[in-house]
Formats: C-alpha cells, sequence, structure tokens
C-alpha cells in the first residue's frame, strides 16, 4: 500500500541539471532587471543616458551569484545523489544544442549593436545593447536547455 505513494508519473521528475537551468534562469532575469533599473534611474537623474560603471556591474555580479548559490544550494539539499551527478549521453547533448542556439542570440544581438552605433554613434549605447546581447544569449541557452529537457523543442 505504500509503494503508492512512490509512483511518481515520469512527467513530474525534473532532471537536476533543468533545475539547475530554471535557477539560472531566474538569477538572469532578477539580475538584468536589477542592473537596468539601476542604468534607467541614473540616467533619469542626469537627463541623457548614464556612462556605463563598474559599481554598477558589480551589483548585477553579486545578484547574479547569490541568487545562484542560494538556488542551487536548495536543489542540491533537495537531491544530493543528482548534484554530483555528471551528464548523460543525452544531457550533453541537450547541453551542446542549446550552447550553439545561445551563440546565434549573442551574435544577432552583436550585430544588432553595432548597427544600433552606426546610427547613433553612442558608445555607452552600444556597451548597454552588447551588455543585454550578451544576457540575453546566456539567458537562451537556459531557456532553450529547459525546452529540450521537457522534449518540446
Amino acid at each position: 500500500m505504500l509503494i503508492m505513494f512512490y509512483i511518481v508519473p515520469e512527467r513530474m521528475i525534473v532532471p537536476f541539471h533543468e533545475k539547475s537551468a530554471w535557477i539560472m534562469s531566474l538569477a538572469l532575469l532578477l539580475g538584468g532587471v536589477v542592473y537596468f533599473g539601476i542604468v534607467a534611474s541614473l540616467s533619469a537623474e542626469l537627463g541623457r543616458l548614464a556612462p556605463p560603471n563598474v559599481p554598477v556591474v558589480v551589483v548585477y555580479t553579486v545578484v547574479l551569484v547569490i541568487v545562484s548559490i542560494i538556488g542551487h544550494t536548495l536543489i542540491a539539499l533537495l537531491s544530493p545523489k543528482d548534484a554530483s551527478s555528471a551528464y548523460d549521453e543525452r544531457e550533453r547533448r541537450i547541453v551542446d544544442r542549446a550552447g550553439n542556439l545561445s551563440g546565434y542570440v549573442f551574435g544577432a544581438g552583436v550585430l544588432l549593436s553595432l548597427a544600433l552605433y552606426l546610427f547613433s554613434y553612442d558608445g555607452n549605447l552600444l556597451f548597454y545593447a552588447v551588455f543585454a546581447s550578451l544576457m540575453l544569449g546566456q539567458l537562451a541557452e537556459y531557456v532553450a536547455q529547459i525546452l529540450l529537457f521537457r522534449g518540446t523543442v
């Protein structure tokens, strides 16, 4: 009778690496919102696009690191056996394909950033556009991993 409680539909089992992709997606989204929120606030105070500065990038990095450490610690505590497991063949292919797709997103973003610069000649805007492309490319990698793990792509 107790065995019934241990039967979990196969669709409900989420691989550790998919959970990791969810956490990193959340970390990137949260970090991006904080980063560009600070930039928007600084720009509003200046009345023009604020120049990039190191302290704001450090805040973004700290948010990213804290969210990823807390998230990965939680999922590792919940499934310690899975946390130390290596990628299997299917997972390696998923990660490779997602990385390939994210490269296209990043490359397209950089090309659009350069085109934007050609029309604006604003180096600050170029920096933010390339930085956003980097964030979006990495986010695309984690979203692609999630979709591929779920078999929807």
